[in-house]
């Protein structure tokens, strides 16, 4: 990776340029520019008040990756897409991250923000509240701007001396100024070209593919535009492999959005990194998510051509887990890549798959056990293979499959009760126990919360000796508070205002009838439900929800 530094009026000149080493542009990846006039005002202020603006993280390629130019007149009605550049493979710049800075640069010193230009108070200079505002910007119509207020952008790429400046500034002024009038603006001046033309205050890291494309590959830079930070929004993998398809068909947005809709609209959480992953696995590419698939010939035609049947795929067994199984929202979803491999099957085997039998119980032992957390990329492979040799699902195969990947299926009593609140798990496990809650419209419409019987509040307020100290400590921690034999599913309105909160299980449950102990499986003596009794009542509860999933405990 290589430092560079230079001058603010240099690095502006990079911008849109081709002929300054390819020039500055934004990748497609880029969100759009979202800061406001106060924000590009405020950067101004920190540039002559010499803060640093941090660091900007600069790409060399020739890759095709789509981009963009900087825009120089800056407007909200404006439309991304008309400032889209024709994919070449020539030398290019393009800005990992720094966009916000260049772009209220670009807009400051090159065009303007909604009509009007930035200009600067030549008579600033001194720090004032409320907002702490030193050196004074403002973005103004250049024809009825007067005196303090000079274009800013004037001061930055002239050639002309400041004595001609001031006496510039002076008849703008209509009057003769003060000394100290004068002083100021001489200091601004020289402020003005220390800070912009002369001090090399931009500094950016260059990843260069060029000189070095074994180093910084497309995989590499994923990796890079994943952990950098633009603007406070991370940025996630499929924006760059997004953007590659986009490229070549108009409409990939509107129709990803289309599908993610549907896919979402009873409380999942798809994303377009599961839905060009899975377009990956169908079109025999395997799971691992990588920028060279994209670049294959005939992947991304592929995936236009064939995006109906893709994508009807997706819906269709996502219709199926959310009917069919009691899998029925994000938080019983512990991971969405357990899909893919039925996908697959669906995708090139519907016949097949319509006769298919144990697809829920697969789901949930694998999820149950966490069989494809980590690294699942093999896991998703080796069904995908093995589904694909016999032409159908089997459960049975499946389970022999991700066993021979040294994944255990298996769940014991006691890796079944760590499984409490605040796991993965522990809504799938609420789901299978309350089907009550399964089903439309109680999901849509009063999603249900997990509770503690025995409130945390009361746990946290038994203290016992410390051996250590003798002082007094929390008797319960949390693996104590939290375990599943502590937890209950309500409805919202149970556990909301004026519902259970930290009433004590033996005020809650004394008017409850025989359903309500059989439905949340609560040992029935009432001696039990004291808060002393805490202990006594997790053992005796343990049993009841061991009877209850002995089918799935071994």
């Amino acid at each position: 990776m290589k430092n560079k530094s230079q001058t603010i009026r240099k690095i502006v000149g990079y911008l849109n340029n081709p002929d300054e080493d390819g020039g500055f542009w934004l990748p497609n990846i880029q969100r759009p520019f979202v800061w406001g006039e106060e924000q590009i005002c405020r950067l101004f202020d920190s540039i002559l008040r010499e803060y640093p603006i941090s660091t900007l993280l600069i790409w060399k390629t020739t890759s095709g990756i789509r981009r963009r130019k900087f825009i120089d007149n800056w407007s909200t009605k404006l439309k991304l897409s008309t400032f889209y550049v024709p994919e070449d493979t020539k030398r290019k710049c393009l800005v990992l991250d720094g966009q916000q800075r260049l772009q209220s640069l670009y807009i400051g010193l090159s065009g303007s923000f909604s009509g009007g230009e930035l200009h600067f108070d030549v008579l600033s200079g001194t720090a004032s509240l409320p907002d702490d505002i030193k050196y004074r910007f403002e973005f103004r119509p250049s024809a009825t701007t007067v005196f303090p207020w000079v274009k800013f952008k004037d001061l930055v790429f002239t050639t002309r001396r400041k004595r001609e400046l001031i006496q510039d500034i002076e008849t703008r002024a209509g009057r003769i100024l003060t000394d100290d009038e004068k002083d100021k603006i001489e200091g601004n001046l020289d402020l003005v070209d220390r800070t912009f033309k002369m001090d090399e205050s931009v500094t950016y890291q260059e990843l260069d593919s060029i000189d070095n494309p074994d180093l910084y590959t497309e995989d590499d830079v994923v990796e890079v535009f994943i952990r950098a930070n633009s603007g406070g929004t991370k940025l996630e993998k499929s924006d760059l492999l997004f953007s590659l398809l986009n490229a070549s068909w108009d409409v990939a947005d509107s129709r990803m959005e289309e599908l993610l809709e549907d896919l979402n609209q009873h409380g999942f959480a798809f994303d377009r990194d599961f839905v060009l992953k899975t377009c990956l696995v169908l079109l025999n590419q395997g799971a691992q998510y990588e920028v060279s698939k994209f670049r294959k010939p005939g992947v991304r035609e592929d995936i236009e051509a064939k995006w109906d049947d893709l994508s009807a795929s997706i819906k269709a067994v996502v219709d199926f887990i959310r009917s069919k199984t009691y899998i029925q929202c994000d938080k019983a979803l512990a991971s969405y890549l357990a899909l893919i491999p039925l996908v697959y099957v669906r995708h090139h085997y519907p016949s097949a798959w319509a006769s298919a039998k144990n697809i829920d119980t697969f789901l949930v032992r694998t999820l149950l056990a966490g069989a494809f957390s980590g690294q699942s990329d093999r896991i998703i492979d080796a069904l995908v293979k093995r589904f694909k040799e016999i032409e159908r699902f089997d459960a049975d195969e499946g389970y022999a499959v991700i066993r021979s990947q040294n994944r255990s299926l298996e769940l014991t009593t006691d890796r079944f009760f760590e499984m409490g609140y605040g796991s993965k798990t522990i809504h799938l496990i609420l789901n299978l126990w309350y089907p009550v809650f399964s089903h439309t419209p109680a999901y849509d419409n009063n999603l249900p919360q997990v509770d503690h019987m025995f409130p945390q509040s009361r746990l946290k307020a038994v203290k016992i000796p410390s051996p250590e100290t003798g002082r007094p400590v929390m008797k319960y921690r949390d693996d104590a508070r939290n375990q599943l034999a502590n937890c209950m599913l309500l409805t919202r309105a149970e556990n909301g205002a004026g519902g259970k909160g930290d009433t004590p299980p033996a005020n809650w449950f004394k008017d409850k009838d025989d359903d309500y102990f059989k439905l949340h499986l609560i040992p029935k003596d009432p001696a039990l439900w004291e808060m002393d009794r805490f202990e006594d009542f997790i053992a005796e509860r343990k049993k009841l929800i061991a009877d209850k999933f002995s089918w799935l405990i071994v």
